[in-house]
């Protein structure tokens, strides 16, 4: 239980400050930063694989069925990833927050509407609370907070895709990255025969470091999660997940001073208030059964 714990709470903890390190690649430009996470995280997820020998889920994509699903997968991952680069370098760290804060109610939504699951009054409750939070910083700002409500619905939707996917953590994401692994070589070396690629421009070798980093600093946290997930219930898991947003909030407000004024802060509290509902009605529901078996 504790190791789970610790495994699941280093992942989130690697989460929530991604945005140093997207920040620390300033002068490469959003889209090279994800080619570049596309090519290192498929190298290094290559090495994890043959030092695990674990091959055999290979002769699964050969399905017609599994393939489409996780090219579908691939393509909401690698949107959702390049929206977050280009949110966080250009000083969106809060938002972005935001969408991650908004990301568990946004999946019971999708659980509902596509995969007919019925919603308890609470769970109801919970979305309508964050919409109207939703709503409250939308009329605030004169426009809705898009950058989370995509990053919501991208990574909502990769997991809905995943839910009922055939590999695992570890395989899913090692034939994700090898689907999208073309596009990102083919635009790197459009982009070496233009003269533009950082990595081979750039006098930084931090730079260089950093980009090539862009392997581990992917496939470690899944593997920690991956390696948690299967240690501690469900609940706990759910309550983890809120490190990762709530470190992403702290970095924007006081590390890169993005402007968070009382307007912002009324709706954040609102979707504040709507996880809290949501989290205390999971955990009820959990207990009242434990303790009904010791009675």
């Amino acid at each position: 239980m504790q190791t789970g714990i610790l495994s699941a709470a280093l992942a989130f903890l690697c989460w929530g400050l991604f945005p140093l390190y997207f920040r620390a690649l300033g002068e490469v430009p959003p889209v090279q930063i994800l080619a570049h996470r596309m090519v290192w995280s498929l190298l290094f997820l290559l090495i994890v694989l043959a030092v695990r020998r674990q091959w055999g889920w290979l002769s699964l994509v050969r399905k017609p069925k599994v393939l489409v699903s996780f090219i579908a997968s691939a393509f909401f991952l690698s949107a959702n990833w390049g929206i977050y680069i280009w949110a966080v370098t250009s000083g969106h760290v809060i938002e972005s927050s935001l969408g991650y804060f908004i990301n568990p109610l946004v999946n019971i939504m999708f659980g509902s509407l596509l995969l007919k699951e019925r919603l308890r009054p609470q769970q109801w409750g919970a979305i309508a609370i964050a919409a109207l939070g939703v709503a409250w910083l939308t009329w605030q700002a004169g426009t809705l907070p898009w950058i989370a409500l995509l990053l919501a619905s991208t990574f909502g939707i990769y997991g809905l895709l995943r839910k009922t996917a055939a590999l695992g953590a570890l395989e899913g994401l090692s034939f994700e990255t090898m689907v999208l692994f073309p596009l990102a070589l083919a635009y790197l070396v459009w982009l070496t025969l233009h003269g533009q690629n950082v990595f081979l421009n750039t006098s930084s070798d931090l730079t260089r470091v950093l980009l090539v980093a862009a392997g581990p600093t992917t496939a470690i946290p899944l593997l920690l999660f991956a390696s948690g997930a299967r240690q501690i219930p469900l609940s706990v898991l759910g309550l983890l997940q809120y490190l990762s947003p709530t470190l992403q909030f702290l970095l924007g407000v006081l590390m890169f001073h993005e402007h968070f004024d009382s307007g912002k802060l009324v709706g954040f509290a609102l979707i504040w208030s709507a996880l809290a509902l949501f989290a205390a009605e999971g955990l009820l529901r959990r207990t009242q059964p434990a303790a009904a078996n010791k009675a």
